[in-house]
């Protein structure tokens, strides 16, 4: 599945059409090189889910969590990680990545190529390629 968009205004009308798309898994992986707007389209989720919170870039903390209500009103999260400043496997498992990967919530994963041999079969990959200054390309593997 691609979905293309030219603004910010266009990636937050896409994300029922992304939600569809990823389905059930709750695990995905955000593929693209710096500036290609892996934490935008997270705070896109996390709006379209009902996060209050607006949802920062978690480069420094390496994961970051937000709250809102499922469907039937029930608490449930979003767990956000970048994994760009971690070097082997062993850190990812130390901050807790196995849990995340384990737990029913969603889990956006920045950076995702050193913990590969790891993410639960079904995961979401979601490749970001820049097209220009405003737009993107959203391949939803």
């Amino acid at each position: 599945m691609e979905i293309i968009v030219h603004t910010l205004a266009e990636l937050y009308e896409a994300m029922p059409q992304l939600a569809e798309t990823i389905g059930a898994r709750r695990k995905v992986a955000l593929y693209g090189p710096m500036g290609a707007g892996k934490t935008t389209l997270v705070q896109a989720f996390c709006r379209y889910l009902g996060v209050e919170d607006r949802p920062v870039s978690p480069t420094f903390s390496l994961v970051n969590a937000y709250s809102y209500r499922d469907a039937d009103g029930r608490p449930a999260l979003v767990h956000h990680l970048d994994l760009y400043r971690l070097a082997t496997l062993e850190e990812a498992l130390e901050i807790g990545l196995g849990e995340l990967l384990d737990d029913p919530w969603y889990c956006f994963i920045e950076w995702p190529q050193l913990i590969e041999a790891i993410l639960p079969g079904g995961t979401a990959k979601i490749q970001l390629h820049i097209l220009s200054e405003t737009a993107r390309r959203l391949l939803i593997l």
